[in-house]
């Protein structure tokens, strides 16, 4: 009987569901009935490449296959076939990549369009979506069990990453009419690249299925281990845990080669930073990459997401090479050694995320410019200016105490919310704003004329990173 009820709870919540957001995505399909607009095309393709590239690499840092802790203490490491273990992990990982795929396929369709026949077109789009997020997971599964064809998935990657520059550069260049080509093309031929690559997809994953047999427990204990942290950070509401589990899983067990220095004091700490980004190469590449997002999104006609790209990525740009600090606040004893105070640390510690913050910032704000976002003359020197403050949130977002849940609960409309995360979320992030305010205003609202601004800018990020250095550096924790 309790099953019975069970079942039909779990019926009727997906009818609610399903009666909730049926209506809003047949408006939204019925939208993708149009032309696809040549200028936006190459952009809006380029956008999903990136995004496809995201979900495989998240796909091979998850796993993605996972069991839980009891499962990996006892059934993982018993005689049962390997596949009856893994079987529940299989199943979500599916459901995961459909979903995924889906989003996918949407936004493929979104930019190319359906002029006709929309029906046939938006299947092959589905279809093209889910066939790519299904294999992309069956490729993550089969690279999770030999190291061959995890190779395998990281030239997909790769390759993906580089479509998306191909897409980005045709889209506003003379080769235009080759992306309005392919989205013009009959839907015929639509459905037979989708019938393609659904029939690739399942070879993928009748290989993966077969290797969940072999897969080698080491493999699945890890990324256990990775995925059981990630969950215990987030019920503990500890999001930091996160960050130092990346940081310190990224150089367990490697041998670094040691050299003098060649500065000494306070401008040490700098360098430190500096040497640890530098063994880091992967990170730059990304953020390098990351800075034309702003300006694809532009191109793809979304201004306004275009803007909060890139003064969210401006900042997670400055935050990436605060570990220093990070360090220095929870062991207080670690500056002390180098005989350092507190004020001059805090300040040679901002050099790094000012630096790289003010130049990151540049290159995004040239580029929409470039795309045609910004009007007027040079955007990039409001960017280095947004330096000093990006330096002071990213400073006190590193430094910021764990959360607090002692504090209260707000209630609104939506339900209670704790006002502990909340506040820790914004810690930094609310010094950011304060400081890159003449900025943002001129993002919000671009003037012809952004030298004002540019000179209000300078004299707010170099002000609200004096106040913080003066009050954060008083005393030492």
């Amino acid at each position: 009987m309790r099953r019975w009820q069970e079942r039909y709870a779990t019926l009727l919540g997906a009818a609610l569901v399903i009666g909730v957001v049926v209506q809003p995505a047949v408006s939204a399909l019925t939208s993708l009935a149009r032309h696809a607009d040549p200028a936006r095309l190459g952009a809006g393709l380029a956008l999903a490449a990136v995004a496809y590239a995201g979900y495989l690499a998240l796909v091979r840092a998850a796993g993605p296959m996972v069991v839980s802790a009891a499962d990996a203490s006892w059934r993982l490491l018993s005689p049962l076939p390997r596949r009856t273990v893994l079987g529940r992990a299989a199943l979500v990982a599916l459901a995961v990549s459909v979903l995924a795929g889906l989003a996918l396929g949407v936004a493929v369709t979104a930019a190319l369009g359906a002029p006709d026949r929309i029906a046939v077109r938006l299947t092959a789009g589905l279809v093209l979506g889910v066939a790519g997020g299904v294999g992309g997971m069956a490729l993550g599964v089969l690279g999770q069990s030999s190291p061959a064809w995890d190779g395998w998935l990281q030239g997909l990657i790769g390759a993906t990453l580089l479509a998306a520059v191909v897409l980005a550069v045709l889209g506003t260049g003379p080769g235009r009419h080759l992306l309005t080509a392919v989205a013009s093309a009959p839907a015929g031929l639509a459905a037979a690249a989708a019938g393609a690559a659904a029939a690739v997809t399942a070879v993928l994953v009748r290989r993966a299925w077969r290797a969940l047999d072999g897969m080698p427990a080491r493999a699945v204990l890890a990324a256990s281990a990775r995925t059981g942290r990630a969950a215990q950070a987030a019920v503990m509401l500890d999001p930091g845990a996160l960050t130092w589990t990346a940081e310190d899983g990224r150089w367990r067990g490697r041998a670094l080669r040691s050299r003098p220095w060649p500065v000494r004091g306070a401008a040490a700490l700098a360098w430190q930073e500096a040497r640890r980004a530098g063994r880091w190469p992967g990170r730059f590449a990304v953020l390098a990459g990351a800075a034309a997002l702003p300006a694809l999104t532009v191109a793809a006609g979304h201004p306004g997401a275009g803007a909060a790209l890139a003064a969210a990525g401006a900042f997670a740009a400055a935050a990436s090479v605060t570990t220093g600090a990070r360090r220095d606040f929870d062991n207080p004893a670690l500056p002390r050694l180098l005989a350092v105070g507190p004020r001059a640390a805090l300040a040679a510690r901002a050099l790094p995320p000012a630096l790289l913050g003010a130049v990151w910032s540049a290159a995004a704000l040239a580029g929409m410019s470039a795309a045609g976002a910004l009007p007027g003359g040079p955007w990039w020197p409001l960017g280095l200016c947004c330096g000093p403050a990006l330096a002071a949130g990213a400073l006190r977002m590193a430094r910021r105490r764990p959360v607090d849940h002692s504090l209260a609960v707000i209630d609104s409309p939506g339900g209670g919310i704790p006002l502990g995360p909340v506040l820790w979320a914004v810690t930094g992030a609310d010094l950011a704003v304060l400081g890159c305010a003449p900025a943002l205003t001129a993002l919000l609202a671009p003037p012809a004329d952004p030298l004002p601004y540019v000179a209000a800018q300078a004299v707010t990020g170099l002000a609200v990173l004096g106040a913080y250095l003066l009050k954060a550096g008083r005393r030492p924790r």
